[in-house]
């Protein structure tokens, strides 16, 4: 066999596949096993075995180039930002295939299985989904309209509350060394411990790193800032865009603490408060100390899924302090806003108008 000319047309073949830094450490490679061979006693067979592994270090090199890439949260998130929470009137699950589920029952309850497969919805209803389609990841989209909300147990065997006017992304199974998933809206995450893969929950201009803990979280896309409640355990939240580094900034908070992030003016901050207020829209209350009528109008809007216009500009910022029991309808809880404020309602159409 001529060897230097066995090996010039493999790599004739493969030239345009490989780097410059490929092809150079890829010669010396070879170079160097010719070199270590003829030192010793030249034969046939050591011939042979240096071509065949000549030809599978450049086969490896091909195939690496020319591999599909694995998708990524990021890549799946970018290409689902024209779903609407609010384009159903019910709770819809998206599988991978683009399947949407529609969930009308009482119990708006989601389970998997710990493979990810199998999907409980409500009370009975099961489908089953494959985990990984062209050994890329399936992610799952869940939409919670205004007037919805819903829990969720994800494969790995944390829980999620998702309030109204919420999505959620996330993996069928979490595969690699992450837990990765993607919020918009308000959650609250109750995180199945694993030391050797942390949660992370992405949110636009956040990301939180947890390992087993009870946090909530609050990213809507129509308010200006991020709030992020620990009531167990610990998390690291990185900022993008902060305004102190200019890249990211981070920040580790302790249980009852609030960290806010101003997504206009790139600020961060904490502050010590009562986490169950923050968590118990979970139970149908709503808890608020000296927050503005606009703040809250906006939060009852949402719960209810109704229309609240606020005429009166100066009227939006008087504070209110008080428990809202959520299970009432909605003109009584306005009713018992009336009650310690200065303001009027009244119904025109499918609108309330707040005077």
């Amino acid at each position: 066999m001529n060897l230097s000319k066995g090996m010039k047309e493999i790599k004739s073949k493969y030239n345009n596949q490989l780097s410059d830094v490929e092809k150079e450490l890829l010669k010396k490679n070879i170079f160097a096993s010719i070199d270590e061979v003829s030192k010793k006693k030249k034969n046939f067979g050591a011939s042979l075995a240096i071509a065949f592994s000549a030809v599978l270090l450049i086969s490896g090199l091909f195939l690496y180039n020319n591999r599909v890439p694995e998708s990524t949260i990021t890549d799946f998130v970018s290409s689902s930002k024209s779903l609407n929470v609010n384009d159903s009137d019910k709770v819809v699950l998206i599988l991978g295939t683009g399947e949407n589920l529609k969930i009308d029952q009482d119990n708006k309850t989601i389970n998997y299985s710990n493979t990810g497969q199998k999907i409980t919805l409500g009370n009975s209803k099961e489908v089953s989904q494959e985990t990984s389609k062209n050994n890329k990841t399936v992610y799952n989209t869940l939409l919670v309209p205004y007037g919805e909300r819903t829990k969720i147990n994800l494969s790995d065997g944390s829980m999620v509350w998702l309030n109204s006017g919420s999505k959620m992304i996330y993996p069928a199974v979490f595969n690699g060394d992450r837990r990765e998933i993607y919020l918009e809206g308000e959650a609250i995450f109750d995180v199945a411990h694993n030391k050797s893969k942390p949660f992370i929950v992405m949110s636009q201009d956040q990301e939180i790193e947890v390992l087993g803990t009870v946090f909530g979280v609050t990213s809507y896309n129509d308010e200006s800032t991020i709030n992020t409640v620990l009531k167990s355990g610990s998390v690291q939240i990185s900022y993008k865009n902060a305004a102190s580094s200019g890249h990211i900034d981070k920040m580790k908070i302790t249980p009852g603490t609030k960290a806010s992030y101003d997504k206009n003016n790139k600020s961060i901050f904490s502050e010590k408060v009562n986490v169950d207020n923050y968590f118990s829209w979970r139970n149908g209350m709503l808890v608020f100390k000296k927050n503005d009528l606009k703040h809250i109008m906006k939060k009852i809007s949402r719960y209810y899924n109704k229309s609240i216009i606020i005429e009166d500009e100066a009227l939006s910022s008087e504070s209110f302090s008080g428990y809202l029991d959520l299970n009432e309808d909605i003109e009584s809880v306005l009713k018992n806003i009336k009650a310690s404020t200065n303001m009027n309602y009244s119904f025109k159409e499918n609108s309330i108008i707040i005077n």
